[in-house]
């Protein structure tokens, strides 16, 4: 690996662009000043297997769905009618997930970890704060695999085009309108939900902006801020959480769907390729992929192993095993009530004392890579590293 210093973005400069989150609760810096340089074939390749493992998730899904395969991957049940309607009608258009993945430098072979494809943050040091670092540098901030603010502009319009040409969404487009919101009090959830909003906007859409606990859901109405109805809703708030913390909204959000009110984004289903399990379903699906890891319900027999949960963020309730299953490392969590799954292990790319993990956006086709750096589990410390193709 090729890791060059950079120089940072003070405080003040990080919050004028709209980054608000640069430190960590320990008090370092969240944005790293160095700099991954990779090659074109190198972020060619990370383009190409994310493409190649969307479409193996969209494969993997239909069989899922048609197998009722939902108390295998821990979908709450209240969540199932919507997932199923949400894949059957083609208006419920996946607008961006990430993929989480370890190798693809140094001649290690590329392999996937997870997708997180219904609430994916990441988003905003992606596309605008490493750019402005290159920029900030003095480099060509163009030498980036990093189209994310276009691709995910274009996957907007597909919504109404529901196809790859986008030509005609001016025509089509009848001044349906989104209303984008997120939790109160998080600074990194309300900045990515804006600035999806403002990614929208450009795009063409009438937009506004709330909390969650301000939206009025209406089954026989829709989805209403200040008295205003909304056709599109985004909400930063994951599938899981609504079903399990808030049950009878998401029977609600079931009326809402039915009534064909309001589309839901990221869409219900994308809540079956969030699910860690779904990892196993994959490689029943592909065995043996170049891109995937072995993974089991059970404890894969004498491999180093990663346990997770179907379902957790940041690193939480992870735990590294020996072929023994005795315990290498491990990050305690709140998502321990989860069904566990079991994925070979894999070491991330190194340099010196530190693990560097690829993440690879993805919206309707790759489009933006970047870095975080930590140690052994990524978890919430881990920083953001910048890249560069050299």
């Amino acid at each position: 690996m090729e890791i060059i210093p950079l120089k940072p973005l003070d405080k003040a400069r990080l919050e004028e662009i709209g980054l608000d989150w640069h430190t960590d609760p320990d008090n370092t810096p969240y944005i790293e000043n160095e700099m991954v340089v990779i090659s074109q074939k190198e972020a060619d390749a990370y383009y190409e297997a994310c493409n190649e493992l969307y479409d193996m998730y969209v494969k993997t899904a239909e069989y899922a769905i048609e197998n009722d395969l939902f108390f295998e991957l821990d979908i709450p049940n209240v969540l199932v009618p919507m997932i199923k309607q949400s894949w059957e009608e083609e208006i419920h258009w996946h607008l961006y997930g990430r993929f989480d993945l370890a190798g693809g430098l140094d001649g290690r072979p590329i392999k996937l970890l997870e997708f997180n494809a219904d609430t994916p943050t990441m988003l905003y040091e992606t596309s605008v704060v490493q750019w402005a670092m290159l920029k900030y540098n003095g480099y060509d901030s163009n030498l980036q695999f990093n189209n994310l603010y276009e691709a995910i502009g274009e996957n907007f319009k597909r919504m109404i085009t529901l196809g790859e040409d986008t030509s005609d969404f001016e025509a089509i487009y009848e001044g349906w309108k989104i209303l984008f919101s997120s939790v109160k009090g998080n600074s990194e959830e309300e900045r990515t939900t804006r600035f999806l909003q403002e990614i929208a906007r450009s795009a063409g859409f009438e937009t506004s902006f709330c909390f969650i606990d301000e939206v009025v859901f209406s089954p026989d109405e829709g989805a209403f801020a200040q008295g205003e109805n909304y056709e599109f809703l985004f909400k930063l708030l994951p599938w899981e959480n609504i079903a399990i913390d808030e049950p009878e909204l998401a029977l609600i959000m079931q009326s809402m769907m039915e009534n064909k009110n309001t589309i839901f984004l990221n869409p219900a289903y994308t809540l079956l390729f969030q699910s860690k399990r779904f990892l196993k379903l994959l490689w029943d699906m592909f065995p043996n992929h170049p891109l995937l890891l072995e993974t089991s319900y059970e404890p894969l027999k004498g491999k180093q192993q990663v346990k997770k949960t179907a379902f957790g963020r940041e690193g939480a309730n992870i735990e590294i095993l020996e072929p023994s299953l005795n315990v290498i490392a491990k990050n305690d969590g709140i998502y321990h009530n989860h069904k566990p799954v079991y994925q070979e292990f894999y070491a991330l790319n190194q340099h010196g004392d530190f693990y560097y993990q690829p993440n690879v956006f993805y919206a309707y086709e790759s489009c933006g890579l970047g870095f975080r750096k930590g140690g052994l589990i990524m978890d919430n410390y881990s920083k953001f590293v910048s890249h560069m193709i050299g």
